[in-house]
Protein backbone atom coordinates (compact mmCIF):
# COMPACT_ATOMS: atom_id res chain seq x y z
CA UNK A 1 0.00 0.00 0.00
CA UNK A 2 2.94 2.30 0.29
CA UNK A 3 2.62 4.94 -2.46
CA UNK A 4 3.96 8.80 -2.17
CA UNK A 5 5.10 10.54 0.74
CA UNK A 6 3.02 13.06 2.33
CA UNK A 7 5.44 16.28 1.89
CA UNK A 8 5.30 19.06 5.05
CA UNK A 9 2.76 21.52 4.54
CA UNK A 10 3.38 23.74 7.10
CA UNK A 11 7.30 23.29 7.80
CA UNK A 12 8.24 27.38 8.50
CA UNK A 13 4.85 28.49 10.19
CA UNK A 14 4.10 25.88 12.76
CA UNK A 15 7.53 25.00 13.38
CA UNK A 16 10.91 25.88 11.59
CA UNK A 17 11.70 24.43 8.94
CA UNK A 18 15.34 24.49 9.06
CA UNK A 19 16.70 21.66 10.44
CA UNK A 20 19.68 23.05 12.55
CA UNK A 21 16.61 25.31 14.21
CA UNK A 22 13.92 22.32 14.64
CA UNK A 23 16.32 19.73 16.06
CA UNK A 24 17.55 21.75 18.77
CA UNK A 25 13.77 22.93 19.26
CA UNK A 26 12.50 19.45 19.98
CA UNK A 27 15.23 18.40 22.31
CA UNK A 28 14.85 21.36 24.53
CA UNK A 29 11.20 20.66 24.71
CA UNK A 30 11.65 16.68 25.61
CA UNK A 31 14.61 17.78 28.08
CA UNK A 32 12.19 19.53 29.54
CA UNK A 33 8.96 17.51 29.84
CA UNK A 34 11.54 14.61 30.76
CA UNK A 35 12.69 16.84 33.79
CA UNK A 36 8.90 16.63 34.93
CA UNK A 37 8.30 14.39 37.46
CA UNK A 38 4.75 13.71 36.53
CA UNK A 39 1.84 12.25 38.17
CA UNK A 40 2.85 10.29 41.62
CA UNK A 41 1.95 6.16 40.48
CA UNK A 42 1.84 6.71 36.31
CA UNK A 43 3.29 3.69 34.68
CA UNK A 44 4.31 4.04 31.27
CA UNK A 45 3.41 0.15 30.71
CA UNK A 46 -0.29 1.04 31.58
CA UNK A 47 -1.01 3.81 29.24
CA UNK A 48 -3.38 3.06 26.09
CA UNK A 49 -3.43 6.55 24.43
CA UNK A 50 -2.69 10.17 25.10
CA UNK A 51 -4.05 13.91 24.41
CA UNK A 52 -1.68 16.31 22.54
CA UNK A 53 -1.99 19.90 21.73
CA UNK A 54 -0.98 20.73 17.78
CA UNK A 55 -0.48 24.54 17.95
CA UNK A 56 2.99 25.97 16.95
CA UNK A 57 5.47 24.42 19.00
CA UNK A 58 6.49 27.78 20.03
CA UNK A 59 2.80 27.93 22.16
CA UNK A 60 1.91 24.00 22.53
CA UNK A 61 5.14 22.67 22.60
CA UNK A 62 5.86 22.53 25.94
CA UNK A 63 2.63 20.85 26.54
CA UNK A 64 3.01 18.64 23.57
CA UNK A 65 6.33 16.95 24.88
CA UNK A 66 4.98 16.34 28.05
CA UNK A 67 2.61 12.92 26.27
CA UNK A 68 5.60 12.47 23.85
CA UNK A 69 8.02 12.41 26.73
CA UNK A 70 5.46 9.68 28.39
CA UNK A 71 5.62 8.04 24.42
CA UNK A 72 9.12 7.52 24.32
CA UNK A 73 8.70 5.24 27.69
CA UNK A 74 6.49 3.49 26.13
CA UNK A 75 8.38 2.78 23.30
CA UNK A 76 5.30 2.07 21.06
CA UNK A 77 5.67 0.11 17.60
CA UNK A 78 2.53 1.95 16.63
CA UNK A 79 1.05 5.22 16.93
CA UNK A 80 -2.74 5.50 15.53
CA UNK A 81 -2.79 9.47 15.23
CA UNK A 82 -6.37 10.63 15.49
CA UNK A 83 -6.47 14.76 14.07
CA UNK A 84 -8.72 17.20 13.08
CA UNK A 85 -10.12 17.96 9.61
CA UNK A 86 -9.91 21.58 10.09
CA UNK A 87 -11.13 21.94 6.44
CA UNK A 88 -14.33 19.09 6.83
CA UNK A 89 -12.87 17.51 3.71
CA UNK A 90 -13.00 14.16 4.70
CA UNK A 91 -16.56 12.55 4.56
CA UNK A 92 -16.07 10.72 7.98
CA UNK A 93 -12.95 9.28 9.14
CA UNK A 94 -10.29 9.59 6.71
CA UNK A 95 -7.30 6.96 6.70
CA UNK A 96 -3.82 7.84 5.04
CA UNK A 97 -3.22 4.93 3.03
CA UNK A 98 -0.05 6.63 1.05
CA UNK A 99 3.28 6.62 1.63
CA UNK A 100 6.12 8.19 4.59
CA UNK A 101 5.47 11.37 5.95
CA UNK A 102 8.61 13.56 5.36
CA UNK A 103 9.70 16.30 8.10
CA UNK A 104 12.83 18.31 7.88
CA UNK A 105 13.99 15.45 10.40
CA UNK A 106 13.73 12.59 8.06
CA UNK A 107 10.86 10.48 7.31
CA UNK A 108 8.13 8.82 9.58
CA UNK A 109 6.62 5.09 8.08
CA UNK A 110 3.18 4.35 7.72
CA UNK A 111 2.36 1.20 9.39
CA UNK A 112 0.60 -0.12 5.79
CA UNK A 113 -0.87 -3.56 7.65
CA UNK A 114 -2.58 -1.88 10.27
CA UNK A 115 -3.74 1.01 8.03
CA UNK A 116 -5.48 -1.48 5.66
CA UNK A 117 -6.87 -2.72 8.44
CA UNK A 118 -8.79 0.51 9.41
CA UNK A 119 -9.76 1.47 6.04
CA UNK A 120 -11.12 -1.79 5.66
CA UNK A 121 -13.45 -1.19 8.76
CA UNK A 122 -16.11 0.54 6.56
CA UNK A 123 -18.24 3.82 6.53
CA UNK A 124 -16.70 5.70 8.54
CA UNK A 125 -13.21 5.24 7.87
CA UNK A 126 -12.38 5.45 4.43
CA UNK A 127 -9.30 6.02 2.64
CA UNK A 128 -8.66 9.14 2.25
CA UNK A 129 -4.65 11.06 1.57
CA UNK A 130 -6.25 14.35 0.38
CA UNK A 131 -8.20 14.93 3.75
CA UNK A 132 -4.11 15.06 5.32
CA UNK A 133 -2.44 17.23 2.51
CA UNK A 134 -3.00 20.57 4.20
CA UNK A 135 -4.36 19.78 7.58
CA UNK A 136 -1.29 20.38 10.75
CA UNK A 137 -3.05 18.81 13.54
CA UNK A 138 -0.98 15.51 13.11
CA UNK A 139 1.90 17.29 10.72
CA UNK A 140 3.11 19.55 13.86
CA UNK A 141 3.50 16.35 16.68
CA UNK A 142 6.03 14.48 13.93
CA UNK A 143 9.22 16.44 14.88
CA UNK A 144 8.41 15.85 18.58
CA UNK A 145 6.62 11.94 18.14
CA UNK A 146 10.07 10.88 15.99
CA UNK A 147 12.53 12.00 18.08
CA UNK A 148 10.54 10.46 21.43
CA UNK A 149 9.91 7.06 19.75
CA UNK A 150 12.30 6.88 16.68
CA UNK A 151 11.22 3.38 16.05
CA UNK A 152 7.20 3.90 15.75
CA UNK A 153 5.55 3.95 12.51
CA UNK A 154 2.00 6.06 12.60
CA UNK A 155 -1.25 5.06 10.85
CA UNK A 156 -2.82 8.92 10.62
CA UNK A 157 -6.90 9.50 10.66
CA UNK A 158 -7.95 12.77 9.65
CA UNK A 159 -11.67 12.72 11.68
CA UNK A 160 -14.02 15.35 10.12
CA UNK A 161 -16.32 17.92 11.56
CA UNK A 162 -18.96 16.25 9.28
CA UNK A 163 -18.87 12.79 11.29
CA UNK A 164 -22.14 11.81 12.83
CA UNK A 165 -21.26 8.45 14.51
CA UNK A 166 -18.64 8.97 16.56
CA UNK A 167 -19.23 6.08 18.86
CA UNK A 168 -19.87 3.31 16.08
CA UNK A 169 -16.32 4.62 14.74
CA UNK A 170 -14.92 4.81 18.39
CA UNK A 171 -15.98 1.32 19.23
CA UNK A 172 -15.00 0.01 15.83
CA UNK A 173 -11.37 1.04 16.03
CA UNK A 174 -11.05 0.51 19.80
CA UNK A 175 -11.69 -3.08 19.44
CA UNK A 176 -9.63 -3.60 16.46
CA UNK A 177 -6.71 -1.93 17.92
CA UNK A 178 -7.44 -4.05 21.19
CA UNK A 179 -7.08 -6.70 19.10
CA UNK A 180 -3.70 -5.59 17.99
CA UNK A 181 -2.73 -4.69 21.41
CA UNK A 182 -3.47 -8.35 22.63
CA UNK A 183 -1.45 -10.14 20.09
CA UNK A 184 1.49 -8.42 21.31
CA UNK A 185 1.58 -4.68 19.46
CA UNK A 186 2.49 -2.24 21.67
CA UNK A 187 -0.04 0.10 19.95
CA UNK A 188 -0.61 3.72 21.46
CA UNK A 189 -3.54 5.81 20.34
CA UNK A 190 -3.06 9.56 20.51
CA UNK A 191 -5.88 11.89 19.61
CA UNK A 192 -4.55 15.78 18.54
CA UNK A 193 -6.98 18.96 20.18
CA UNK A 194 -6.41 22.21 21.23
CA UNK A 195 -8.22 23.34 23.85
CA UNK A 196 -10.33 26.74 24.55
CA UNK A 197 -10.21 29.17 21.67
CA UNK A 198 -9.63 32.95 21.69
CA UNK A 199 -11.03 33.93 24.90
CA UNK A 200 -9.14 35.56 28.20
CA UNK A 201 -6.38 33.86 29.58
CA UNK A 202 -8.44 33.27 32.82
CA UNK A 203 -11.98 32.28 31.18
CA UNK A 204 -9.73 29.91 28.84
CA UNK A 205 -8.37 28.48 31.99
CA UNK A 206 -11.75 27.80 33.28
CA UNK A 207 -13.27 26.01 30.14
CA UNK A 208 -10.53 23.93 29.99
CA UNK A 209 -11.19 23.00 33.83
CA UNK A 210 -14.50 22.16 32.54
CA UNK A 211 -14.32 20.12 29.66
CA UNK A 212 -11.15 18.13 30.89
CA UNK A 213 -13.16 16.60 33.58
CA UNK A 214 -15.54 14.53 31.40
CA UNK A 215 -12.80 13.95 28.91
CA UNK A 216 -10.70 12.71 32.03
CA UNK A 217 -13.32 10.68 32.67
CA UNK A 218 -13.82 9.28 29.29
CA UNK A 219 -17.27 10.20 28.85
CA UNK A 220 -17.32 11.43 25.07
CA UNK A 221 -21.35 12.13 25.58
CA UNK A 222 -20.70 14.22 28.71
CA UNK A 223 -17.83 16.53 26.88
CA UNK A 224 -19.81 16.93 24.06
CA UNK A 225 -22.83 18.31 26.46
CA UNK A 226 -20.26 20.30 28.39
CA UNK A 227 -18.82 22.03 24.86
CA UNK A 228 -22.37 22.86 24.15
CA UNK A 229 -22.82 24.12 27.68
CA UNK A 230 -20.08 26.31 27.79
CA UNK A 231 -20.61 27.73 24.16
CA UNK A 232 -24.27 28.58 25.18
CA UNK A 233 -23.06 30.84 28.22
CA UNK A 234 -21.53 33.19 25.40
CA UNK A 235 -18.11 33.76 27.30
CA UNK A 236 -16.55 36.48 25.46
CA UNK A 237 -13.93 35.58 23.10
CA UNK A 238 -14.69 31.85 22.91
CA UNK A 239 -15.43 29.71 19.63
CA UNK A 240 -14.91 26.33 20.45
CA UNK A 241 -13.92 24.43 23.47
CA UNK A 242 -12.02 21.89 21.81
CA UNK A 243 -11.27 22.63 18.09
CA UNK A 244 -10.48 18.72 17.56
CA UNK A 245 -13.86 17.34 19.97
CA UNK A 246 -14.70 14.93 16.72
CA UNK A 247 -10.84 12.99 17.16
CA UNK A 248 -11.41 12.90 21.10
CA UNK A 249 -15.03 11.86 21.31
CA UNK A 250 -14.13 8.64 19.00
CA UNK A 251 -10.87 8.34 20.75
CA UNK A 252 -12.40 8.01 24.25
CA UNK A 253 -15.06 5.48 22.89
CA UNK A 254 -11.76 3.58 20.98
CA UNK A 255 -9.82 3.91 24.49
CA UNK A 256 -12.52 2.56 26.86
CA UNK A 257 -12.57 -0.81 24.22
CA UNK A 258 -9.02 -1.20 25.22
CA UNK A 259 -9.12 -1.21 28.76
CA UNK A 260 -8.78 2.53 29.61
CA UNK A 261 -10.91 3.48 32.79
CA UNK A 262 -9.45 7.28 32.82
CA UNK A 263 -7.03 9.54 32.16
CA UNK A 264 -4.48 11.61 34.13
CA UNK A 265 -3.61 15.30 33.45
CA UNK A 266 0.33 15.70 32.57
CA UNK A 267 0.06 19.18 31.85
CA UNK A 268 -2.08 22.56 30.72
CA UNK A 269 -1.39 25.89 29.71
CA UNK A 270 -2.47 28.91 27.79
CA UNK A 271 -1.06 30.82 24.76
CA UNK A 272 -0.30 33.27 27.27
CA UNK A 273 1.91 31.64 29.41
CA UNK A 274 4.10 31.36 26.12
CA UNK A 275 3.83 35.10 25.86
CA UNK A 276 0.87 35.57 24.06
CA UNK A 277 -1.49 37.88 24.70
CA UNK A 278 -3.53 37.42 27.17
CA UNK A 279 -6.71 38.76 26.08
CA UNK A 280 -7.14 36.11 23.15
CA UNK A 281 -5.92 32.63 24.31
CA UNK A 282 -5.58 29.38 23.42
CA UNK A 283 -6.11 25.90 25.74
CA UNK A 284 -3.59 23.39 25.66
CA UNK A 285 -3.73 19.65 27.55
CA UNK A 286 -2.26 16.75 27.25
CA UNK A 287 -3.09 13.80 29.42
CA UNK A 288 -2.50 10.06 29.25
CA UNK A 289 -4.98 7.32 29.71
CA UNK A 290 -4.80 4.32 31.76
Amino acid sequence: MSGRPRQPAVAGSFYPAEPGRLSPLVATLLADARRDPGPAGLLPEAVVGLLVPHAGLVYSGPIAALGWAMAGEIDPTTIVLAGTDHQASAAGVGVWTGGPWRTPLGEVAIDDALAARVAALGSPFAPDDAAHLTEHSLEVQLPLLAAACPAAKIVPLAVSPRLTRHAEAGVMLGRLLAERRAAGDRVLLVASSDMAHYPPAAICEATDAALLEPLLRLDAEALRAAEASVLRANRPGLVCGLCGIDPVRVALVALTEMGATRGILLGAATSADAGGDPRRTVGYAAAAFV
